[in-house]
């Protein structure tokens, strides 16, 4: 008996070259097997036999397989960690004043971290797009030794980020799991995508990737779990957004924090005139009392960060601002410190006539503030940092700010007061303030407190805790609201107010950015699952067809495909139609509109009739296959393309 053994082609490959020498260093010729169904062929080097490709395969699968694993790792958690400091654009300005008190200089933190996690996510998404370019073609997996040292510095390196930013800014994890109200049905539409991509690597790897039957069972049960979970995660989704339109209440008042920080120095007169150019309906600033008794605007302990104290009263800059008299405090610059920091990233924005005005800003008393306030008919909401027990009005602070109140003009009830100690003797003294609370307590302990109105942070204010408070008529606003997203998500959970350092952005969001019913959002859902299902099984079909016949069936891969075959069709058919008809019966339950349905119903239809014409063209296809000896094939294969650069080495005949 006769065998041959198929013939051995030299070729030019410069795409596989430039990926296994980018991903391996391995920049050799290479030699191609014509009897490999794969469109690349069986590749290896010309000057290594048979059997070392076998045990190349073999012995290094493992070591490179648990490389690629870790590759996959880092690119996860960096995918993560990007996402966390995308959504946390909110609050950079917040995590540089953490920075800032803790080690007493001012440092945009965020520049170096962003910059670090973007070269390091480019970096192992690169890497990873060639590993799975190396298992789509066929190639085994040989990433470089520079690769792996750089795998590591990047994944111990997140991993040190993750940590240090749990223990320094713990409170913003939140904001990942309140982003996905915004982006959850985006991120799951985009999630299926990939994995319904990714098919066509599980099914080449199951068709004629040489597995185990262990194997083959093992990976395709992973990659079928994890579509599946995929196609029911919309159950866990739940979104404010996602609601009736006529439902959404009217557009959230906006309150300039610190007036206008982004604009002009924050705490300023300058900011807060800024701040009533964008429309708002109030103010919020944060009161410190001096020396003398004056209330003044300062958000630090200190002078230091935004002010030119350090020129001006050498030695004392490390100092409490509750020590410096009103006439020290007036006398400092409260503007430079803006345009050379420039905390926001927008000096350059800023015109030639506001950078005059900046450079000559001073501290702001309470008091302007309040009659700017009364000039305008806008409301203030202060928080007050009461002086030391040593300080010499730490008794006298609450008649200082009513002096304050009375000298400005402004109605009380304009004025809302959030400072919880001594709330009571202050509601004795000025009973028209207006009491605001700023932690979350029962409707019950707001009404012991006197008061209708709360202000919380963000990570606080839940979607069911907000529709709770709307319903018993107590006002809420929420802080800080910088981006658009999270505006729109607190719109449509129904806030009626919130606290914003960017309210110029926020003006230019007459609605919100998204909003579906559910009906809307079912179809959604619905029509991508069944458009990825069908994928996937068409991926599996044209798979098959490139298999050599015999050896594929052996497998369970093989098995599941050889079942559309036309003596099971009616089998497989049944199956697509109960998915089909699952998915109609499901958007008929979701989707009360008459007009939905018949659009989920004509889906379902559609979906069904494409599946039938595939296994009708599988069944013809098939049946127009005929036998060929594979001897024949290959000499054909090589006679058709008599343009390339093909060199026919040897044909061993092997008795």
């Amino acid at each position: 008996m006769v065998k041959h053994q198929p013939l051995q082609v030299y070729e030019r490959q410069l795409c596989l070259s430039c990926l296994t020498g980018i991903y391996g260093c391995r920049w050799k010729r290479y030699q191609r097997s014509h009897d490999d169904s794969s469109k690349w062929g069986s590749l290896r080097r010309a000057s290594e036999p048979d059997l070392a490709l076998i045990m190349s395969f073999i012995g290094s699968s493992q070591w490179e397989c648990t490389w690629f694993l870790i590759l996959s790792s880092s690119f996860l958690l960096l995918l993560v960690w990007s996402y966390f400091w995308w959504e946390a654009q909110n609050d950079y300005n917040e995590f540089n004043w953490l920075l800032y008190n803790r080690s007493g200089e001012w440092n945009d933190g965020t520049v170096p971290v962003i910059a670090a996690t973007l070269v390091g996510f480019s970096y192992v998404t690169f890497l990873l797009i060639l590993g799975l370019c190396h298992i789509a073609l066929g190639q085994q997996l040989n990433l470089y030794w520079i690769h792996k040292i750089g795998v590591l510095a990047v994944l111990t390196s997140t991993i040190a980020g993750v940590v240090s930013i749990d223990d320094l800014w713990r409170d913003e994890w939140e904001i990942v799991l309140i982003s996905l109200q915004s982006t959850g049905p985006f991120l799951h539409i985009g999630a299926v995508a990939v994995v319904t991509t990714l098919g066509w690597l599980v099914a080449g790897q199951v068709m004629h990737g040489g597995r185990r039957r262990l194997q083959v069972i093992v990976l395709l049960l992973l990659y079928v779990c994890v579509l599946l979970g995929l196609y029911l995660v919309p159950l866990t989704i739940s979104s404010p957004c996602i609601m009736p339109p006529a439902s959404l209440k009217p557009r959230p008042s906006i309150i300039g924090r610190r007036g206008a920080p982004m604009l002009a120095p924050e705490n300023t007169i300058m900011s807060f005139n800024k701040a009533l150019q964008q429309k708002v309906i109030a103010f919020e600033a944060d009161v410190t009392i001096s020396m003398d008794g004056v209330p003044f605007l300062m958000r630090d302990h200190t002078l230091r960060r935004t002010t030119d104290v350090a020129s001006r009263f050498p030695g004392r800059q490390h100092e409490d601002a509750s020590l410096f008299n009103w006439t020290e405090i007036r006398s400092l610059n409260a503007g430079v410190w803006f345009l050379r920091n420039d905390p926001y990233w927008t000096v350059k924005f800023i015109s030639t006539r506001d950078y005059g005005r900046a450079v000559n800003q001073t501290v702001c008393s309470l008091v302007e503030l309040l009659r700017l306030a009364a000039k305008s008919n806008c409301s203030v909401l202060f928080s007050l940092r009461i002086p030391a027990p040593e300080h010499p009005r730490h008794k006298l602070w609450i008649s200082d700010v009513q002096k304050a109140v009375q000298r400005s003009g402004i109605q009380p009830e304009q004025v809302m007061w959030t400072q919880d100690s001594y709330r009571y003797q202050v509601r004795a003294s000025a009973p028209l303030l207006h009491q605001t609370v700023k932690e979350m307590l029962p409707v019950d302990g707001l009404k012991e407190k006197a008061t209708h109105t709360l202000s919380l942070h963000y990570s606080k204010a839940t979607v069911a805790e907000i529709r709770r408070l709307r319903g018993s008529n107590v006002s809420l606003n929420v802080y800080p609201v910088n981006e658009p997203w999270l505006f729109s998500v607190l719109w449509c959970s129904g806030v009626e107010s919130v606290s914003s350092d960017a309210p110029h952005v926020l003006r230019k969001v007459p609605h919100p950015i998204w909003l579906m019913s559910p009906d809307e959002y079912c179809l959604i859902w619905v029509t991508s699952d069944l458009v990825s299902a069908a994928i996937v099984i068409g991926i599996f079909i044209l798979q098959n067809e490139k298999v050599p016949s015999g050896g594929v069936y052996a497998t369970v891969g093989g098995c599941l495909v050889r079942c559309l075959q036309w003596e099971v069709a009616s089998l497989g058919v049944g199956v697509l139609l109960w998915v089909a008809g699952a998915g109609v019966a499901f958007a008929g339950v979701c989707m009360p509109v008459r007009v939905v349905p018949g659009l989920a119903a004509a889906v379902g239809v559609a979906f069904t009739g494409a599946c039938m014409c595939v296994v009708v063209l599988y069944r013809w296809r098939m049946s127009g296959m005929r036998s060929y000896n594979p001897e024949q094939i290959m000499l054909s294969a090589v006679a058709r393309k008599p343009g390339r650069d093909v060199n026919i080495m040897k044909e061993k005949l092997i008795f």
